[in-house]
């Protein structure tokens, strides 16, 4: 039986401070069903916090709503790797991006291998972004920069102007 741990190794910590494919499990607000994603925007925050954006309208903005529990996987390293967590949105608007995306952090709770036995991945699967290169390259480097900014930075307008209240008040 594969070992699981409750945080990134720093191989996989560093595979995943980049741009990486993956795949993302919700389920169904609705149906119950499970809901397979593609995910690109996501990073590794820390070892134990995976952070992503995707359109806040996003059918997987009203999944995690509903039940935050979620599973990711990805090629990297030279295996298959599954991570499981409890996500939330961190805020349903990132700063400087030219459309509302929803920011959301995964607490890692498992982490394990999930390649078959006697097998690596000799070749990680590639993508290409099929619109113009240079604003693509763009919008990655605003989304990017955005969700890391300091979580203060990532508060909504309305909360931030109320803790601006609160300290005024005093």
């Amino acid at each position: 039986m594969p070992e699981m741990i409750s945080t990134l190794p720093e191989q996989l910590f560093v595979v995943l401070q980049k741009e990486k494919f993956l795949i993302l499990n919700t389920l169904d607000a609705d149906s119950g069903y499970p809901s397979v994603h593609a995910i690109s925007w996501v990073y590794a925050k820390d070892p134990g916090t995976l952070r992503f954006a995707v359109d806040a309208r996003s059918r997987i903005v009203s999944n995690l709503q509903k039940n935050p529990h979620v599973s990711l996987s990805f090629i990297g390293a030279g295996s298959v790797h599954a991570i499981n967590g409890s996500a939330r949105v961190v805020t349903d608007s990132l700063e400087d991006v030219p459309f509302k995306l929803a920011c959301v952090d995964v607490d890692i709770e498992s982490v394990h291998d999930a390649m078959f036995y006697g097998a690596r991945i000799v070749t990680e699967p590639e993508y290409e972004k099929t619109y113009d290169k240079r604003a693509a390259d763009k919008l990655d480097g605003q989304v990017f920069d955005a969700m890391k900014k300091p979580r203060h930075a990532l508060c909504s307008q309305a909360f931030c102007y109320l803790i601006m209240i609160c300290h005024i008040i005093g």
